[in-house]
């Protein structure tokens, strides 16, 4: 089989891009630099910020995201995939903007959750993903109930989202996020879904020890087989 080349439309934001290309070559089966699939990335960091597109009446970011996504396919991309959950609010306007398919990572999420036997799930999330409902969209039908964080600890994840991993900070204090994530787990969720790319890292660089699922690498691993890859 002819392996294709993935596109990142990346930059939303940068640490989120970089997770996923570093999971697509994690999971990859591969014995030398040959073996890898090509990656194409466009980090566009122009792209207006999604939730505030979504909630607040911000700028668009179709028009930056469409570019994207027209340059990487120009690049030589044959599949696009969006290392961010918010963007998927715009999911359809990216697609009409180019002839290759689009993989979307919350319904992807949602057929890796259901294949793990889960029938309550805790979303952590930015305002715009919760508020939009493309979560509650995708799961609809699926046998699982998604649970959210009350609103004052919703402002906690994107407190950790926005001045925690996106301002860089390591030494951000995540005691009012773990609340968050408790409150979540005492209401009945049996596993979190980390619906905001800037959480991998998070769980990551702040040492956070819950059971989870992560869309990024669920993404990763359905990218690498739509491209004629193995999985290690």
């Amino acid at each position: 089989m002819t392996k294709k080349t993935i596109g990142i439309i990346g930059g939303m934001g940068p640490a989120a891009t970089a997770d996923l290309f570093m999971k697509i070559t994690n999971v990859t089966k591969a014995d030398c630099d040959q073996e890898h699939l090509r990656v194409i990335i466009d980090s566009n960091t122009a792209i207006p910020d999604r939730t505030a597109a979504l909630v607040y009446g911000g700028e668009s970011p179709i028009e930056q995201m469409r570019l994207s996504a027209r340059t990487l396919e120009t690049a030589g991309a044959q599949l696009l995939v969006m290392p961010c959950n918010t963007a998927h609010g715009f999911y359809d306007e990216v697609c009409s903007a180019v002839s290759i398919p689009v993989l979307h990572m919350i319904r992807i999420c949602a057929g890796a959750l259901g294949q793990r036997g889960i029938k309550r799930a805790g979303l952590l999330a930015t305002d715009g993903t919760v508020r939009s409902g493309i979560y509650s969209d995708c799961f609809r039908g699926s046998g699982i109930e998604l649970i959210t964080p009350s609103p004052e600890h919703q402002a906690a994840v994107m407190d950790l989202t926005y001045n925690g991993v996106k301002a860089g900070r390591r030494s951000y204090d995540t005691r009012s996020f773990e609340l968050a994530v408790r409150e979540l787990m005492d209401s009945g969720a049996e596993t979190l879904i980390l619906g905001c790319t800037e959480l991998p890292p998070a769980f990551e660089m702040y040492h956070l020890d819950y059971p989870f699922i992560d869309p990024t690498l669920e993404l990763a691993k359905a990218a690498v087989l739509a491209a004629g890859g193995e999985l290690r």
